[in-house]
């Protein structure tokens, strides 16, 4: 490898051997995690933090019709408000908080985001204007932006390389359950009571249980699953991006999965408003659909995780295939969504793209991990949310919302429909295009990862 693509001394990110007494601080009973049920508890409860987050973030998409309403808000400002500016706050915050959860306590960084991000989910409810809701949603991103890197490190350092892919997918199917929480509460209680109420219902319970993971879940040692230890101190942030954006597979797939997520948050941020404007439903039977279609979400984020692990020990492309066909399957279906005149069959469907278009996140999080050493795993995510979420979550919201104001004047209502078929068909066929390049390389990137 060459040497301006790595720290000075690779030797000292990962060494075989025993845990060094320097790294006992940070795993106050490493002994805990021999224990198979002890792993998997730990993975549930990592799994039920992610829940929160997508609740609190899903909230806000079930909600923007009423919002817009009482606020007299465009379809770009909406756009804004879900997606660019809260994926600009989350990526920039990210970074450092990686930094330090690669060097630090990981189980305390992920209770304090936990505690910060449903504060501010409930603080949302008192907005009486645009501008406090914005502000209220950054500081909602400030406190999810600490959620993941640190969750996935610990993911990797619990669960064996061949059991990784799996592992990241059960914690990856908090997106699904978050959304079909956030979606479904959210729903009712607006077209009942009012929107307000929504957001204190579903943040204060996040505080309570950022109580219980702190008390019952222990640090564990970095490594542990490998048996390799780790320095005390991990790479800069500038080694870790040198590592990655040197590896051409890295480079493609995080593309890839930007564009990935630039559909997925495009097509679900404004779902909810494709039903009530083209379909004429009330927000609660929508939050419903839209909710119980989360269950094969999460069967299809399962899915994508376990079938690489089982499929990767054949040929490591698989890594980039998996997520690659289930994105070609996604769009002739997306396709009819748009398309028909019957409600009850795009909503139906609806399940089969949340199966199909969930297995891409939990592959691509056990190749990056797979990439980098120990003390880079937080700050891969990182990296990798980085790209993911300023594309996906940051753009795609606000180009279907931007592309929809474009064409209201001629469509009316109906703009929205355009606009989500539009984007979804180029985005589609550009993401599987970075996917097939990603899997040319993996094989001399994965030879070159640190032992």
């Amino acid at each position: 490898m060459p040497s301006d693509l790595v720290p000075s001394n690779p030797a000292s990110l990962t060494t075989p051997g025993k845990l060094k007494s320097s790294d006992h601080h940070e795993a106050e009973d490493p002994g805990r995690y021999s224990e198979n049920w002890y792993r998997w508890y730990v993975l549930f409860m990592l799994t039920g933090l992610y829940t929160f987050n997508f609740v609190d973030r899903q909230l806000l998409v079930i909600l923007q019709e009423p919002i817009k309403a009482d606020m007299g808000l465009t379809d770009t400002q909406l756009g804004l408000l879900s997606g660019f500016a809260f994926a600009v706050i989350y990526v920039v915050v990210g970074i450092p908080i990686a930094r330090f959860a690669d060097k630090g306590n990981r189980r305390n960084i992920v209770t304090v985001a936990l505690v910060v991000w449903s504060g501010m989910t409930a603080i949302s409810g008192f907005a009486q204007n645009y501008l406090q809701l914005l502000l209220a949603r950054i500081g909602v991103a400030v406190g999810e932006a600490g959620g993941s890197p640190p969750s996935h490190s610990i993911i990797s350092d619990i669960f064996k390389k061949e059991e990784r892919a799996t592992a990241l997918s059960v914690y990856s199917t908090g997106i699904n359950f978050g959304s079909l929480i956030g979606l479904l509460a959210g729903g009712w209680i607006a077209q009942y009571m009012d929107w307000r109420y929504a957001f204190f219902a579903v943040g204060i319970p996040g505080i309570f249980y950022a109580i219980v993971l702190r008390l019952t879940v222990r640090e564990p040692p970095r490594g542990f699953a490998e048996k390799i230890t780790a320095s005390k101190d991990g790479p800069s942030v500038w080694e870790v991006a040198k590592v990655l954006l040197s590896r051409p597979t890295f480079r493609h797939m995080a593309l890839a999965s930007g564009l990935h997520a630039f559909i997925g948050y495009g097509a679900a941020n404004f779902a909810p408003s494709f039903y009530v404007r083209v379909h004429g439903m009330e927000i609660g039977p929508i939050g419903t659909w839209l909710a119980a279609a989360g269950i094969t979400g999460a069967i299809g984020t399962f899915l994508g995780g376990y079938l690489t692990d089982k499929l990767m020990l054949r040929d490591n492309r698989w890594y980039l295939w998996v997520p690659a066909i289930s994105t070609i399957i996604t769009l002739p279906i997306y396709m009819i969504i748009y398309n028909t005149g019957n409600v009850y069959l795009a909503l139906t469907l609806q399940f089969v793209t949340a199966l199909t278009f969930s297995m891409y996140l939990a592959p691509n999080l056990a190749l990056a991990h797979s990439l980098v050493g120990l003390r880079m795993r937080a700050m891969s995510s990182a990296v990798l949310f980085f790209v993911l979420n300023i594309i996906g979550m940051g753009i795609g919201p606000v180009a279907v919302g931007w592309v929809s104001d474009q064409l209201q004047p001629t469509f009316g209502n109906e703009s929205i429909r355009y606009s989500l078929m539009s984007i979804v068909f180029i985005f589609n066929i550009w993401c599987v295009f970075h996917y097939w390049m990603a899997g040319r390389t993996v094989d001399e990137d994965l030879a070159l990862a640190p032992p």
